[in-house]
């Protein structure tokens, strides 16, 4: 429904005149006001409002809770002790704030929000006394906005000047005001991105205008634009970017080969995705003479085209890494870099930046070289095609896994080559585990999408020997490089990867969630928690609340983050881990090879606090593409369940709330809602001890972990939320 913008109307009195005037002194505590300049905040200017503020100013003067520093002039007395943090809000309207002066966040109900929006850096104080229980506060200023754009659906009011964008976003509380000069010539119902200008003192909504019209709500390139523009996330570069990347020499020249370490004639290959675009890493192999063999690892040298000052690496920054959507990739290079230059492809000569290891048959380092080098591929391979070679020791590829499409051979000394490695990565995962690494191999939910990006199924992808032969050479590189920068002595600033211990209740909280399925924990110290942890997730695996426990298990650990401090890295169990292997898709690994390439040039250590904010923007940004990517996978689930509306699912609780259940489907993972307004068979009430729903009357139970069934009630593409109906509980 279309709002109407509420005119001004004169009253006889201004209602809570006194908070708002005690509200307009403390939020600039550093100025004072006479009563005009309240009149004008205010938006009043009668002979009557004025006089109420003179009365009401000379009140609080008389109370002591304001002072008169000048003639006619007042400011707040402040006895009060404020804080900084930032704000998280809820659907409801009220929120917490996160900040470290606090062991748990501070509550901030709906009316002490003061205008502030979810994500913004607040000033607040708090309460002396506790309210339910929480350190309860308001919110007094508000310090930076972490955006100033949204996603939403304009409602034009046709017989007026004015429309209403209703955000998408169910943490923005307000619908946002536009001027008709200002909705870009959109049309009523249209999906727009609005721009946040100004939110007046007595203006019940913010007002902004609209800067970009993305299309028709439900429509895909509609929804797919709209995740990006919701988390600032370009979907194209800029022309003279893209102009700047076409220009650029990427022939390999006699020149540059003379300033390398020439690797053209060693064995090397690429194992990827059968869809992969572009290929940032290869491995080469040789068995020498003294019995060791020699890996290098080879990443596409993208510092070699992106130099520092220019448009291209302004913009690459900026990006900080590469979104992978549903149905896309957002790259954070160029096409001509990220799917040609820079990308290894087979037969093809290329730069790199390469770490070479002689390794025994124990999988132990004995030598170690990092430097810049020139490459060539001698053959590509699916990851299914290098699993057949595992499973089968020979060089056999099926037709069904093959990337040409038939069976055939692949070259003798390359499969070898496979065969050595996964037996060497092998023993390097099992040091590793028994370091105290954490398995982590969640299950990755994808699509077949068909000519129209229409969901025609869905499927999930599991890490086998030849994805995790990849991994633990490309983690070997990762902890090498920055093993021998950190160990460096004076100290070296450089771009870490770190992941920080768990926290003690969250972990206490996984323990709870996990005795409901029978599991038991053990957190009793570093090695034990670990321990514990893999057989957790071993245990489940292939069970029905798989999908559940591994994502309560991975929420219960620190995040990981780039930063110049280093303190390790937890859940792969390394003293040193940076990211050095996909500067393709990654801004960090392209300042790691940067830092690398400085040092081994003799340079001095580089700015610390410079890398510092760059590490900073780059978690930042690694976020949000991880939210959008998030969303774009619950977008394509909603689409897959419209076409299912008439079909029973067997799920799995995974979420107990006062408003209802959350299931997921087990042969899909869909999640969606049961409200308990539909569960009608019984008045349902939220047991928090239980994480259950009790029926008053039949004291039937629904209980996070139990099997249901459920049908499709209401699928919203553009909130991206489904609603189940509960069939009941499933007896099979």
């Amino acid at each position: 429904m279309t709002r109407k913008r509420k005119g001004k109307s004169r009253k006889k009195g201004i209602s809570n005149l006194t908070n708002t005037i005690l509200s307009i002194l403390k939020k600039d505590r550093n100025q004072a006001f006479n009563y005009k300049q309240i009149a004008a905040k205010l938006g009043v200017n009668d002979a009557s409002s004025r006089n109420q503020i003179i009365k009401t100013l000379a009140k609080l003067a008389a109370k002591q809770e304001i002072e008169q520093v000048d003639r006619g002039k007042f400011k707040a007395i402040i006895n009060t002790e404020y804080h900084t943090g930032i704000l998280d809000l809820s659907a409801k309207g009220s929120g917490y704030v996160i900040c470290d002066d606090f062991d748990e966040d501070v509550f901030i109900a709906s009316n002490n929000i003061n205008k502030a929006l979810s994500g913004d850096e607040v000033e607040f104080y708090v309460y002396k006394r506790r309210k339910r229980g929480k350190v309860e506060g308001e919110i007094t200023n508000i310090i930076k906005r972490e955006k100033s754009e949204y996603v939403g659906v304009i409602q034009i009011n046709k017989n007026s000047n004015y429309a209403f964008v209703v955000p998408d976003s169910n943490k923005m509380y307000k619908d946002i005001f536009v001027p008709i000069n200002k909705t870009f010539k959109a049309e009523d119902g249209d999906k727009v991105l609005v721009k946040l200008e100004d939110w007046p003192e007595k203006a019940d909504s913010p007002y902004g205008k609209v800067v970009k019209i993305l299309g028709k709500p439900g429509e895909h390139n509609t929804e797919i634009h709209a995740i990006l523009a919701e988390y600032g996330l370009p979907h194209e570069f800029p022309y003279e970017v893209e102009d700047f990347a076409n220009k650029i020499d990427t022939s390999i020249t006699e020149e540059e080969i003379a300033k390398r370490r020439d690797m053209r004639k060693d064995l090397t290959f690429t194992i990827d995705p059968k869809d992969a675009k572009d290929f940032d890493d290869a491995l080469s192999y040789e068995v020498l003479d003294n019995g060791l063999y020699e890996i290098g690892i080879h990443i596409a040298d993208v510092s070699h085209y992106l130099k520092e000052g220019t448009v291209l690496d302004d913009e690459a920054f900026e990006r900080a890494t590469s979104v992978y959507l549903v149905d896309r990739v957002v790259p954070m290079l160029p096409e001509v870099l990220s799917n040609n230059a820079c990308s290894l492809r087979p037969h093809e000569e290329k730069y790199t930046f390469s770490a070479v290891f002689q390794i025994n048959d124990k999988a132990e380092i004995k030598n170690q070289w990092f430097g810049r080098t020139v490459t060539y591929s001698d053959a590509r391979y699916a990851y299914e095609e290098a699993q057949a070679v595992i499973e089968s020791k020979t060089n056999q590829i099926p037709a069904e896994v093959s990337l040409i499409g038939k069976a055939y051979k692949t070259d003798q000394k390359l499969a070898d080559a496979i065969l050595k490695m996964d037996e060497l990565a092998k023993i390097m995962r099992k040091k590793r585990m028994s370091s105290g690494a954490i398995s982590f191999d969640k299950v990755e939910v994808k699509f077949n999408l068909d000519e129209h990006n229409n969901p025609a199924g869905v499927f999930f992808k599991t890490s086998k020997d030849a994805n995790k032969l990849i991994e633990e050479f490309m983690l070997l590189a990762n902890r090498k490089v920055s093993e021998f920068i950190g160990k460096q002595s004076p100290k070296k600033t450089f771009v870490y990867r770190v992941h920080d211990e768990p926290d003690d209740s969250k972990l206490a909280s996984l323990q709870n969630v996990v005795s409901r399925f029978g599991y038991k924990l053990n957190f009793k110290d570093r090695k034990t928690t670990s321990a514990t942890l893999n057989n957790l997730l071993k245990e489940v695996a292939g069970k029905k609340e798989q999908n559940l426990v591994d994502t309560l298990a991975i929420r219960s650990m620190s995040k990981a983050e780039y930063t110049t401090q280093n303190i390790g890295h937890y859940g792969l169990a390394f003293d040193y881990y940076s990211h050095f292997t996909s500067p393709i898709r990654r801004y960090p690994d392209v300042m790691a090879h940067r830092l690398l390439q400085h040092y081994l040039d003799g340079g001095k250590s580089a700015n610390e606090d410079v890398y510092e904010d760059k590490c900073q923007h780059s978690s930042n940004m690694e976020m949000l593409a991880t939210k959008a990517e998030r969303d774009s996978i619950k977008y394509m689930q909603i689409r897959f369940m419209e076409d299912h509306k008439d079909q029973e699912f067997v799920g799995v609780i995974s979420g107990v709330t006062d408003w209802g259940i959350y299931v997921e489907i087990i042969s899909n993972k869909c999640e969606g809602m049961v409200s308990v307004r539909d569960m009608k068979d019984d008045h349902y009430a939220f047991d928090q001890d239980q994480y259950a729903m009790v029926g008053r009357n039949t004291k039937t139970i629904y209980q996070l972990g139990d099997e249901v069934v459920v049908k499709v009630k209401n699928t919203d593409l553009v909130k991206k939320h489904l609603d189940f109906n509960l069939i009941g509980k499933n007896e099979h």
